[in-house]
């Protein structure tokens, strides 16, 4: 196989269920991004109030690092955006153009440097590899190579030219790509204030990049005792955002943070900004027979897991991708079997029965991709736990169909405003199995001032195989002297900014990526991995060490009364069936379940008992039931060690 063409391992699944003209709209679909940061005196230069917001928690950092401009924060967002992009997305084009540079150096391949002055391509809008991915990083730690590039023009740069660079640099390199998004970072936010001009020729060339299909995104930079940035003098211009557009700048009002808190924000909003969003599938919407829009999907949640595009052989002196090939061989000749010769057949009634492509496809298909409506309900006849799987978020599409918009809002008020919801099937593309689906409104506060798009989430509605009664569970509620000394502790636990999903990666998916991109890099494979989600012991003893030990000390009496109370009901028991003279009398009186178990305790027998008995008698005494016969021995066995047997 090529690298063009990589092999995951549900291609060959893929390929036999979907029709090749269908996987079109999913496969190739690359990207590109180039980061354009403006070099200036301002941009260059180290805020003063970063010297002194390192807190007590920072005072072991370097003060170099805290200590950054403006554009060496842009180069190492830039830098580790490129480290995590080449593990996630190896096809993917990035590049870095400087301007407002003394020098001048224009992209391989776009032309002579004389029509972009103040342009510095610092790094070729390509697919990045390792060689340069260690020449950025080299520019970082060298300081000689970092003033000796990094100068300011004296000279006031165009940002027509700018941008015309930029323009001629996605034509060339990336003439196709689906995604295409150029990252403007500056402080400035008034670059052409006296010249009317070439404020009028970069609206221009910023048009000529919006009919060309890139997305211009700026990130704007302020800084302490200066006027925050204004982008109505000049960006919001040369930028065209839908009024619905989720990707929000970084916050101009972020001069109070320290170095490194704005490189973790910036570094945060460009990693979200580079992550394209796609369509999970496109389809008609039949509301009525005759009367049908378009819409697509898109899915708003996902479980990011570790994904494998190319085999790499490390065995040699350097880490090479594996070009694979498939070959189908006969079980008992060893003979090459070509793919015309391969059949596909259902085993039936001890006979194969045998069946063309085509009868297969048939097999599959259940009509043409559509979302039709069966009827309504009211909102509240579905129930929460029904949401079985995560929901898509459907909006209208013009593309094939005209006046969608108008429509589909309308279909949506009425069933916002009448709280009612729809059902329908819906097979979303071709050879997509059907499934009955709730069309849900979705809400919004309308004070905000960028709501979310009116449109509506497609919830999967479960078979009634699907359907499972929830275990019956023993409620033993804690006493009111347990609760209150707990809820001390938790009021002392709690964090005051909230839960902050972006600040917990996952570290199996961390330490995933840590190592493809040492062997990648070629660097030092590290040793241990960095967890945050562990809890910080330390610091939890420091708030409310005194305050776990008194629970721990409540906790404690209410254990010892109910081991006590326990002792006594087992006792109650025996003297019971003692004085009643229950059971044969050659047998002797006849022993209680629990009896029983305690009985085969004493003795070491615990393993004549029946699983049935144990079950019983741990569910009798409030503990879980379930799992194998040693699993619920140890467990009556640890039970009967704290009540004193």
């Amino acid at each position: 196989m090529s690298s063009q063409n990589k092999w995951a391992p549900d291609d060959d699944r893929i390929e036999e269920e979907e029709d090749e003209e269908d996987l079109s709209k999913y496969q190739n679909q690359k990207d590109a991004v180039l980061f354009a940061i403006h070099v200036s005196s301002s941009m260059l230069s180290v805020p003063e109030n970063d010297a002194d917001d390192m807190d007590i928690g920072s005072k072991r950092k370097s003060k170099k690092k805290e200590n950054q401009s403006a554009v060496r924060m842009a180069l190492e967002c830039s830098n580790s955006i490129l480290q995590s992009r080449i593990i996630s997305s190896p096809n993917d084009m990035m590049g870095i153009l400087l301007f407002g540079t003394d020098k001048t150096k224009a992209a391989p391949g776009i032309g002579g440097s004389g029509g972009f002055s103040h342009c510095y391509s610092l790094m070729e809008l390509d697919v990045p590899d390792a060689d340069g991915i260690k020449q950025l990083k080299a520019l970082l730690e060298d300081e000689e190579s970092y003033n000796d590039i990094l100068v300011p023009s004296s000279e006031q740069v165009s940002m027509a030219n700018v941008l015309f660079c930029a323009n001629q640099i996605f034509t060339i390199k990336c003439p196709n790509f689906a995604s295409r998004k150029l990252f403007i970072i500056t402080d400035d936010d008034d670059p052409h204030a006296t010249d009317k001009a070439l404020k009028n020729s970069a609206i221009t060339r910023a048009r000529d990049l919006y009919d060309l299909g890139v997305i211009i995104d700026p990130f704007y930079i302020s800084y302490p005792g200066k006027p925050g940035f204004d982008p109505s003098k000049f960006y919001d211009d040369i930028v065209y955002r839908s009024p619905y557009d989720d990707d929000n700048d970084m916050d101009p009002n972020t001069s109070a943070l320290s170095g490194a808190q704005r490189l973790k924000e910036m570094r945060t909003t460009m990693l979200s900004k580079s992550t394209p969003k796609r369509a999970l599938f496109s389809t008609k919407l039949e509301i009525a027979p005759g009367l049908t829009i378009g819409v697509k999907g898109y899915l708003m949640f996902k479980k990011q897991e570790k994904s494998r595009s190319h085999y790499v052989y490390t065995g040699g002196e350097k880490a090479q991708i594996v070009e694979g090939t498939t070959i189908q061989l006969a079980e008992y000749t060893a003979q090459v079997v070509e793919k015309e010769e391969i059949k596909k057949a259902y085993k039936f009634g001890g006979e194969h029965i045998i069946f063309t492509d085509e009868e297969m496809k048939e097999m599959r298909r259940f009509g043409e991709p559509v979302i039709r409506i069966l009827g309504f309900k009211p909102a509240s006849s579905l129930p929460f736990d029904h949401n079985v799987k995560p929901a898509s978020f459907i909006y209208p599409d013009e593309q094939d169909f005209v006046g969608s918009t108008r429509t589909f809002t309308a279909l949506h008020n009425k069933l916002y405003n009448d709280d009612k919801i729809a059902i329908a099937w819906a097979v979303t593309r071709k050879n997509a199995p059907p499934v009955l689906v709730a069309l849900l409104s979705s809400l919004h506060d309308p004070s905000e001032p960028l709501p979310m798009p009116s449109g509506f989430f497609m919830v999967q509605l479960p078979f009634a195989d699907d359907i499972r009664k929830n275990p019956d569970v023993t409620y033993n509620p804690a006493p009111k002297d347990l609760v209150d000394a707990m809820r001390e502790i938790v009021k002392q636990l709690h964090i005051a900014t909230g839960y902050q999903i972006e600040k917990y990666e996952n570290p199996s998916l961390q330490w995933h990526y840590r190592i493809l991109q040492a062997l990648a890099l070629d660097e030092d494979l590290p040793d241990t991995p960095i967890d945050k989600t562990l809890p910080k012991y330390r610091l939890i003893d420091k708030h409310t060490g005194d305050k776990v030990r008194r629970w721990a000390d409540v906790f404690e009496k209410y254990a010892s009364g109910m081991r006590v109370k326990a002792v006594k009901e087992v006792k109650g028991k025996r003297m019971a069936d003692i004085e009643g003279g229950r059971g044969s009398s050659k047998k002797g009186p006849a022993v209680s379940g629990d009896e029983a178990v305690i009985q085969a305790y004493r003795s070491g027998t615990m393993n004549k008992l029946t699983v049935a008995a144990l079950k019983e008698y741990l569910a009798s005494n409030g503990l879980t039931a379930t799992g194998k016969k040693q699993q619920l021995i140890d467990a009556t066995e640890e039970f009967l060690d704290a009540k004193g047997f």
